[in-house]
């Protein structure tokens, strides 16, 4: 008998689960259906950690919000955030019993200290929160994004393959969901109004889905002339480029437009090889400009009648137009209630997460638009800049303006220090995918969904990883010693 078990023990096994599950669905008990899963997800976490992440961000792109189903409102999309939270638990677990989880370089890094004093601080605007259980829940999503997607991915990026394998996960997915929007999108003739929803379930909206289109476009390009690349993958490639683009032309996304511009004139600068120093001094003669010539620039906009249309021509002159464009003027709207809700609580504002259910009594009546609502359900700050000065106070929004200004000065030094090839090719993709992000975040903010967080938080890791692994000449000796006491 006991020969007879080992011999057969899988279909015994199997059916014996299948006999079990048949009763338990018989008595409307569903959740044991889901114990072979469940099973194939630890197995993972314990054997093979690396292929689990590799698949959470595949399956990014098609993970599906129960929120939008309507399945009593849980904002959890799936099958992407249950295996983070899976990944965050065994993540500390190692962290309180080994050393060498993350690399101390990597602990050491700027860009890794700030992100530990968002988190931080994050936690420290939880005891004044006005909603305590929402920030809490808050901050345990950002901490689930930034330990899969940063801290884990710092481990894996020590290879530069997983760096290309990153890309090549995710591209796939987001190809099924643009290719099921634009067949979608077709049966209405490519209209306008249509382009807000057809991306659902995937997407909530087409915001999102042109952001995250544009932060992916630049490595399709990048891929075209990547060393090492068979011209099979380029091909496929071009491929991916070329439904990439239609997808975020259709999608009349105007930001991701704008963010795409941004990413261009970036990546002349660089090019160019303009020092930071002259950046900054032109950011702060426009800001300048902009104070002593404020009046007439904002005249000049009120006359731009152009709203958002089926003409792309005219949906791109909408962009500057803050007289009549509703979507334009409910953005305005949104940030000044942010600055009035941070006006009465500067230090630690309203608490993380907590905006979109505090907003609405902060809204003036001049500000008010056709699309505004009196209870605040429209959505969050429209800022990644602005929703942390109401959510968290002034240091909150400081440190997410530390986090982008580290980062692009590290990564404009590191790329002038690198030859061209392999690795200056990958910080490039990372990096101008980041840059269309951090323009975007001007106008919108998705660092609380999955479909955004995945790439900003592993793009930031590839940068952080590329500069370590070619520092400055004063920082070599350091840099290795901290590399190799893993």
């Amino acid at each position: 008998m006991t020969a007879l078990l080992k011999r057969h023990w899988i279909p015994i096994t199997c059916t014996l689960f299948v006999l079990v599950n048949a009763v338990l669905v018989a008595n409307e008990f569903y959740w044991f259906t889901a114990l072979p899963a469940v099973l194939l997800v630890i197995w993972a976490l314990v054997g093979s950690l690396d292929r689990l992440l590799f698949f959470i961000v595949f399956a990014t792109p098609l993970s599906i919000n129960l929120e939008q189903l309507d399945l009593g409102g849980v904002g959890v999309s799936l099958p992407t955030e249950p295996l983070m939270v899976g990944v965050m638990l065994l993540f500390l677990l190692k962290l309180g019993l080994e050393k060498d989880v993350v690399p101390k370089a990597v602990w050491r890094h700027p860009i890794t200290m700030i992100i530990v004093a968002q988190l931080i601080w994050m936690a420290v605007c939880i005891l004044p929160s006005e909603m305590p259980v929402v920030s809490v829940k808050y901050l345990a999503a950002r901490m689930w994004f930034v330990t899969c997607m940063f801290f884990l991915m710092t481990r894996l990026f020590t290879e530069r393959r997983h760096m290309h394998t990153f890309f090549w996960v995710y591209l796939p997915g987001l190809a099924i969901v643009i290719a099921y929007t634009l067949i979608n999108h077709a049966q209405y003739h490519f209209e306008h109004d249509p382009a807000h929803w057809v991306m659902t379930p995937f997407f909530k909206d087409h915001t999102s889905y042109g952001a995250i289109i544009a932060f992916f476009l630049p490595f399709t390009v990048a891929a075209l002339g990547m060393p090492g690349y068979s011209r099979t993958r380029k091909g496929v490639a071009m491929m991916f480029l070329l439904l990439l683009t239609v997808g975020l032309v259709f999608s009349y996304t105007r930001a991701a437009w704008v963010s795409l511009a941004g990413a261009l004139g970036m990546f002349l600068v660089m090019k160019l090889r303009v020092p930071t120093w002259a950046l900054l001094l032109l950011a702060l003669a426009g800001g300048a400009a902009y104070l002593v010539e404020r009046d007439q620039i904002t005249i000049a906009l009120e006359r731009n009648r152009d709203e958002s249309s089926d003409d792309l021509a005219e949906h791109v002159s909408s962009i500057s137009n803050i007289s009549s464009d509703a979507s334009n003027l409910e953005r305005i709207n949104r940030w000044n209630s942010a600055l009035r809700m941070w006006q009465e609580r500067p230090l630690f504002g309203w608490g993380p997460g907590t905006y979109m259910f505090q907003y609405a009594p902060f809204q003036a009546s001049e500000d008010r638009t056709i699309i505004s609502t009196n209870f605040g359900r429209g959505g969050n700050a429209h800022s990644e800049f602005l929703g942390p000065l109401s959510e968290q106070g002034v240091l909150g929004m400081l440190l997410m303006v530390a986090l982008v200004a580290v980062t692009i000065v590290r990564t404009m030094r590191l790329f002038q220090r690198l030859p061209e090839g392999e690795d200056r090719r990958l910080l490039m993709a990372a990096f101008l995918g980041l840059v269309t992000y951090y323009l975007h975040g001007v106008l919108n903010n998705f660092l609380d969904l999955d479909k955004a967080s995945v790439p900003f938080w592993g793009f930031t890791a590839m940068v952080v990883m590329l500069d370590l692994k070619n520092p400055a000449p004063q920082r070599k000796r350091q840099v290795s010693s901290a590399m190799s006491s893993r």
